[in-house]
C-alpha cells in the first residue's frame, strides 16, 4: 500500500461525514451538506430531476486535468455518495495531507455530481421517476437526468470520469468464495473491445487502485463484465474520449450498511486522484488489468443452511437452502432464493442443519423462520 493510501485508511474517521450512515439516503439528507461548502467549492445547480429536485455540481481545484465524478445514477446505490461527502471533508481539512491536497488541486479540477437521481433516491429504487434506467439512456437522453450528465461531459470534455455504482452482494471475485467487494471496469467503446489510449488510461488507473486494495481486501477485487453496451453511459462517455472508471460497490462481511465499503471508496478514489495528479498511474501496465478476475454473479448467498431434511407433501428430501437479503424501500427482508444442491455456492454465513427436519418451502418465501431457528 502506498504511504498516502495507508494514511488515508488509518485516518478515515477524521473525514467521515457522520450525518450519513446508511444506504437509504434521500435528497433532503445531502442538501445541508452541499450548502455548507460555499467557501471551498464552487456550487452550481445544473438542472432538475423529472420531479423537480435540484441536481448539483460541486467544483474544486484549478488544474488542467479535468475529472468528473458522478454517483447515485441509480437511486438505491448510495455507497459512493457517502464517500464523496467524506472526500469533500478531506479537501476542506487544512491540517492533514496538505501536500497531497495541494498536489491534486493544483494539477486537477474536480467536478462532483453526488446525487444524479434524487427521485430514485426518494423511493430507494434503481430507476428515475419516469421508470427509466438512466444508465441505459445515453443515446436517446429521454430522462432529464441523462441530459444533464451528458451535457456536463460534453461541456467539460473531461479527461477522466468516475462512474460510481453499487452491485448486488452476491457477486464473487472470480469462481471463488470471496465477495467482489469492489469491482472495476474500463468500459469498452465498441463490440470488438478495442483498447485505445483513452481506455488504456482507464485500465492503468484501475490497476493502481487494485494494488492498494489488495493490501486491504486481498482476493476481493474483481472486474465487471466488459461486454459492449451501446446505450450505457460508461461505454458512450469512453467513446467520447473521457477515460472512464466504473466502480461497483459490493459486499463485505458484517457490513450490511456498507460503511466499510464506503471507506474503501474513499481510499481508492483519493488514491486514484493523487495518481492522476502526479501521473503515477502511467507507470502501471494495462496488461495487469486483465489479471483481475471477472466478478461472477449469484455465486454467493447471505446465508446457506446445508443438509436440511425437507418434509414435503409427497415425501422427504435433502436440500441446501440459500437465503438472500432483499432491499425494499423502507427495510430489508430475508427471502429463500434457492433450494437444492448448493455445494458449488458459498454463504457469508453457513450452518450445517445436521439433517434437521423442516416443513416444505418455496423459492421466494419469507425466510425468517429458518433464520430464527438456525442462525440466531
Amino acid at each position: 500500500m502506498t504511504n498516502f493510501a495507508e494514511e488515508l485508511f488509518n485516518k478515515y474517521d477524521i473525514f467521515k461525514e457522520n450525518s450519513l450512515n446508511n444506504r437509504r439516503i434521500k435528497h433532503k439528507d445531502i442538501l445541508p451538506l452541499i450548502q455548507k461548502r460555499n467557501n471551498n467549492f464552487l456550487i452550481e445547480e445544473i438542472g432538475k430531476s423529472y420531479e423537480g429536485r435540484e441536481i448539483f455540481l460541486l467544483k474544486i481545484g484549478e488544474g488542467s486535468a479535468k475529472i468528473m465524478l458522478w454517483s447515485q445514477m441509480h437511486g438505491d446505490e448510495a455507497t459512493a455518495t457517502q464517500a464523496l461527502f467524506d472526500i469533500f471533508n478531506f479537501f476542506e481539512n487544512n491540517k492533514l495531507f496538505k501536500d497531497e491536497i495541494n498536489q491534486i488541486l493544483k494539477q486537477c479540477t474536480l467536478y462532483f455530481v453526488p446525487m444524479l437521481n434524487p427521485d430514485g433516491a426518494e423511493r430507494f429504487t434503481r430507476r428515475n421517476a419516469q421508470g427509466i434506467d438512466i444508465n441505459r439512456d445515453a443515446l436517446r437522453l429521454e430522462a432529464p437526468e441523462s441530459k444533464i450528465l451528458m451535457n456536463l461531459r460534453d461541456k467539460l470534455n473531461a479527461d477522466f470520469g468516475f462512474n460510481l455504482h453499487d452491485q448486488d452482494a452476491w457477486y464473487s471475485a472470480g469462481d471463488t468464495k470471496y465477495p467482489a467487494t469492489l469491482s472495476f471496469l474500463a468500459p469498452t467503446f465498441n463490440s470488438e473491445k478495442e483498447i485505445n489510449n483513452t481506455r488504456k488510461k482507464s485500465m492503468q488507473v484501475i490497476v493502481s487502485m487494485n494494488k492498494v486494495l489488495q493490501k486491504i481486501i486481498p482476493k476481493q477485487v474483481a472486474k465487471y463484465d466488459d461486454g459492449f453496451m451501446p446505450t450505457a453511459f460508461g461505454d458512450n462517455i469512453q467513446k467520447r474520449g473521457t477515460s472512464t472508471i466504473l466502480i461497483e460497490s459490493g459486499a463485505y462481511l458484517n457490513d450490511v450498511e456498507k460503511q466499510f465499503v464506503r471507506k474503501l471508496n474513499f481510499v481508492s478514489i483519493l488514491h486514484a486522484l493523487y495518481s492522476i495528479s502526479n501521473n503515477n498511474y502511467e507507470k502501471e501496465s494495462a496488461e495487469d488489468y486483465h489479471k483481475i478476475p471477472f466478478n461472477k454473479k449469484n455465486k454467493l448467498f447471505d446465508y446457506i443452511l446445508r443438509n436440511v431434511i425437507v418434509n414435503g407433501e409427497f415425501g422427504t428430501y435433502k436440500a441446501d437452502i440459500g437465503i438472500r437479503r432483499k432491499q425494499l424501500s423502507e427495510k430489508d427482508i430475508l427471502v429463500i432464493e434457492d433450494v437444492g444442491d448448493l455445494s458449488n455456492n458459498f454463504g457469508f454465513f453457513e450452518k450445517d442443519a445436521e439433517q434437521s427436519i423442516i416443513k416444505e418451502i418455496s423459492i421466494g418465501e419469507d425466510a425468517d423462520f429458518i433464520f430464527e431457528k438456525f442462525f440466531i
